[in-house]
């Protein structure tokens, strides 16, 4: 009985360390997210994976457990056999189940916080395809997103900015991305009209992130002057000399 519990001790280290070599050399990152959002998304996707792997290793253990019961010890050939099946279990739920990658038409769905999370998901599946000025201006996108995400948050539905906002995300976005990727890319570096299908990208992108910024800037000026009002009100109840009297006992 001792040695099925070292070796499940030993099993349970192993696990603990494939998952983690596993999960440095995967393909999601926490570096590689443009925004809060998309990150949070992938986080909740490896606690998904974490759970998974978590009940298969129980599952191994039990079976190992009562093999050992039945037989006297699983012996040499069980141990590797239980080796293997741990890093099986850890290759596969390092990798599956993926994050799901939003399709176009739901970038605009749902609440402000899964409007953003899915824009940033669907952006970097589209980085990897954009020129380098292009896929700079998309993490930074990110950034603005996550900002006007919070904004929005506390904006009625069907005030005008949150409807310019959902057509910014659900329709000018994706269109421009969608369009630049229909050019055969060995023509995306030849001048047409005067600019190359790169440089329109770019262009695009960049006037794109402006209102973006330009929106998050309208919707926080209510709070700025909420602010003020509330700054101006305390500097006239308590502030001034009369707060420095009501401290000291003493006239200036």
């Amino acid at each position: 009985m001792n040695d099925t519990t070292n070796q499940s001790d030993q099993i349970m280290s192993a696990a603990g360390q494939s998952l983690s070599v596993q999960r440095t050399g995967g393909t999601h990152r926490p570096g590689d997210s443009i925004g809060a959002g998309s990150a949070a998304a992938k986080r909740k996707n490896w606690i998904k994976r974490a759970k998974y792997f978590a009940s298969a290793i129980a599952v191994i253990i039990v079976s190992m457990t009562a093999a050992g019961l039945l037989l006297g010890g699983i012996g040499f050939t069980g141990v590797m056999m239980v080796a293997l099946a741990v890093m099986a279990a850890a290759y596969v739920f390092s990798n599956y189940p993926k994050v799901k990658v939003p399709k176009r038409a739901d970038l605009s769905q749902g609440d402000p916080k899964q409007m953003v999370a899915r824009t940033e998901l669907w952006l970097e599946s589209q980085r990897p395809a954009l020129p380098a000025p292009a896929a700079k201006i998309v993490e930074d996108l990110g950034v603005q997103l996550d900002s006007l995400g919070i904004q929005l948050e506390t904006v009625d539905a069907n005030h005008p900015a949150a409807r310019e906002v959902r057509e910014l995300v659900g329709e000018y976005i994706p269109e421009t991305i969608d369009n630049y990727r229909k050019v055969p890319e060995h023509m995306r570096s030849e001048a047409h009209a005067g600019k190359t299908a790169d440089q329109r990208l770019t262009d695009s992108l960049g006037k794109i992130s402006t209102e973006v910024d330009r929106v998050t800037r309208r919707l926080a000026e209510g709070a700025l002057d909420d602010l003020a009002i509330k700054d101006r009100y305390l500097e006239y109840r308590y502030g001034g000399d009369e707060l420095l009297e009501d401290i000291t006992g003493k006239k200036n």
